[in-house]
């Protein structure tokens, strides 16, 4: 067995736990007691206790979501519907565990762990757009990713207080964000348009200085 698959038995043990106890030592021992791990095996696999058992909470939420992909026609989506789609199939592997995701946010949010934070959502959304079929190397790799957490990210807080039915709330501000963040290219592109139909810089000084010239 691959220690990731080992570490996911472990999470999958401890999330009912995680709601009471947080992502704590405590929550983890039963957990290792339930799969039969002692606790050499359990300080191998979480070194960091609760840090490396939220980076493995986020990570199988991500191959869940992955899995969930795998069943759904892509490619005869439109990019903003395939996004859509990658964030609503996370959301849906977290759907009864809320709680676990709620304690996730809040030891992220701790300073010591600001970074690991950023780094599970970017894997997350590298996983979206990969799964998405994006396959850009330059500059817009990044800009994608980096529009995509800050929806992902609302959407996870937006979620997490949704009673809605059927999380109908959530998707409608998931299509909101999204159609936000669709129009910034297209917003791109005209101030481009404008900007290109401007006199060059140099050249307008040169016909300023040379009116200047004329009239003196």
């Amino acid at each position: 067995m691959e220690e990731w698959e080992r570490r996911d038995q472990l999470i999958e043990a401890a999330l009912p736990d995680v709601p009471f106890d947080g992502w704590s030592e405590a929550a983890l021992k039963n957990a290792a007691r339930r799969i039969g791990a002692d606790d050499d095996e359990l300080s191998a696999l979480f070194p960091r206790g609760g840090r490396d058992a939220v980076a493995a909470f986020s990570h199988w939420a991500d191959r869940g979501m992955i899995e969930a992909l795998a069943d759904k026609d892509l490619p005869a989506m439109k990019v903003r519907e395939r996004i859509a789609t990658a964030v609503r199939a996370r959301l849906a592997v977290l759907e009864t565990h809320r709680e676990a995701v709620r304690r996730a946010l809040a030891l992220l949010a701790l300073p010591q762990n600001v970074g690991l934070g950023l780094k599970l959502l970017y894997d997350t959304v590298d996983a979206m757009w990969y799964a998405a079929g994006d396959t850009a190397t330059d500059f817009n790799f990044y800009t994608k990713r980096g529009l995509l957490a800050g929806v992902y990210a609302a959407t996870t807080l937006y979620w997490l207080d949704d009673r809605s039915t059927d999380g109908e709330a959530t998707h409608a501000f998931l299509d909101r964000r999204i159609a936000d963040i669709m129009a910034i290219p297209r917003a791109g592109a005209r101030v481009r348009e404008r900007l290109e139909k401007l006199p060059h810089p140099l050249r307008f000084l040169r016909q300023a200085r040379h009116r200047r010239s004329s009239a003196i």
